[in-house]
């Protein structure tokens, strides 16, 4: 599902990343771990596009996610691939407080272009499936710290996407909440199928990924 090679970033003179490579399974459940500093968000973030890799072509970087290769992608190319293939989670919800629930979620849908009838029908089945259909309509601000980030779990599922990327997802969470959302990981992954990167520094999640991936300093340790 993702093969990355000779990932290499840089800010000036300062080398975040050095010549990262990685294979990455469908539907498999990876997690990233390290000290802080070492290069788990920013690969993270180039994985999902968000970021680019410094002088791909010099340094013979290759990523590609489903067979498509992004590093030849425009920036128009990469905001569709993105939206039709890629979710992401943060630790920090990210909901918009002026939208309830179901509005949040049906953001990436509506970039899709999907109709509105449609988008909030996945919506509500994706809020019954979290268990929160009855707080469909209440707003960031109505909801506890656990449902926002199932709210924010709904819109990175609610395109379908092959990869969901998640950058500390449990950090702004209590130990009952954290424990809930690493069950609901692996419950989606049985049910829809997706393929899951998750940076983390709980280990308990980490060590009930498929495969942990130790960083340190900007490379994987062997």
């Amino acid at each position: 599902m993702i093969r990355a090679e000779n990932v290499v970033k840089k800010f000036g003179e300062l080398e975040v990343l050095k010549r990262v490579s990685l294979t990455i399974g469908a539907e498999e459940i990876v997690s990233i771990v390290g000290a802080s500093g070492a290069g788990k968000t920013t690969l993270l973030q180039i994985l999902g596009t968000l970021e680019k890799s410094t002088e791909p072509k010099i340094n013979e970087t290759y990523i590609a996610i489903a067979g498509q290769d992004i590093t030849t992608m425009s920036d128009r190319e990469l905001s569709r691939f993105r939206n039709e293939n890629i979710g992401f989670i943060f630790q920090f919800h990210q909901l918009l407080p002026e939208f309830d629930a179901l509005e949040n979620i049906c953001i990436p849908a509506f970039i899709h272009k999907t109709s509105k009838s449609e988008a909030e029908k996945r919506a509500n089945e994706l809020l019954s499936y979290l268990g929160l259909l009855n707080r469909a309509h209440h707003k960031p601000n109505q909801l506890s710290g656990g449902e926002q980030q199932r709210v924010a779990v709904a819109r990175a599922l609610i395109n379908q996407p092959k990869v969901v990327f998640a950058d500390e997802p449990s950090g702004n969470l209590d130990s009952k909440n954290a424990e809930e959302l690493h069950e609901l990981f692996f419950n989606l992954r049985k049910e829809f199928g997706q393929t899951f990167v998750i940076v983390t520094h709980n280990e308990e999640l980490a060590n009930m990924t498929d495969r942990k991936l130790i960083m340190h300093d900007g490379r994987f340790q062997v």
